[in-house]
């Protein structure tokens, strides 16, 4: 075992065996192969609403980018969907959503803009052949003209009424279904590698504990001064 797991086996039985169970399930279907984006959101409902969508959906990661409003997280909506999946803001750069952007595609991913106002892809035929970040947008206005501009492709949830979106957080419940559905039957290897579920299991623990984080550098520290 390298040191990660070593420290990982130590650390995981100070949890209850229910959460150590849950720990290795639900890591097991965690993905960094889709980020989610969030643009400027003015409702802290809906920021919340879509924190616990990515963790329903097994999304390791959310990014906010923040221009006028403050990204804030509803307690009571978010139902602690905030200690398990992990986020990243973005403040800086003018406007910080370039440098999300240009952040993201030097990670390897393909820019999704989702608007209604495209008919270049659907939920159903959009390429999902390499690691993807979804960017949706205000409550008010949609996506930024910079997001729009700098994308690699849209995407839109169909959708068959008067009305011409859905709230941001039923769209990124619906899209996430179904591109789970797709990666769950398709050949790609989009699930976490069994270190990256070993290093995203010792973060739950961290925050599964009390001092959890000084649990764990006391743990790296002695299995460290063992190995010298």
């Amino acid at each position: 075992m390298n040191l990660d797991e070593h420290v990982y086996t130590e650390l995981v039985q100070l949890v209850s065996e229910q959460r150590r169970e849950l720990f290795d399930e639900i890591a097991a279907q965690r993905t960094d192969y889709i980020n989610v984006v969030i643009e400027n959101l003015h409702k802290e409902h809906n920021a919340s609403a879509v924190l616990r969508t990515c963790d329903c959906y097994g999304i390791k990661k959310l990014h906010v980018i923040e221009n006028e409003n403050q990204y804030k997280v509803n307690k009571d909506i978010a139902l602690g969907a905030g200690k398990w999946v992990e986020v990243e803001t973005h403040t800086l750069g003018d406007p910080p959503a370039l440098q999300c952007i240009k952040t993201l595609k030097n990670r390897g991913y393909k820019i999704i803009a989702t608007t209604p106002h495209t008919n270049e892809y659907d939920i159903y035929n959009l390429p999902i052949n390499q690691p993807m970040a979804f960017f949706f947008g205000t409550e008010f206005s949609g996506l930024s003209a910079e997001v729009l501009d700098h994308c690699d492709m849209r995407v839109k949830v169909p959708m068959y009424g008067f009305t011409e979106s859905f709230n941001i957080s039923v769209s990124a419940a619906i899209l996430l279904s179904a591109l789970r559905n797709r990666l769950n039957n398709s050949g790609y290897n989009w699930r976490l590698s069994k270190k990256e579920q070993t290093i995203l299991k010792i973060e739950w623990c961290i925050k599964n504990l009390s001092r959890g984080k000084e649990i764990e550098l006391e743990i790296r520290r002695r299995l460290i001064e063992k190995e010298s």
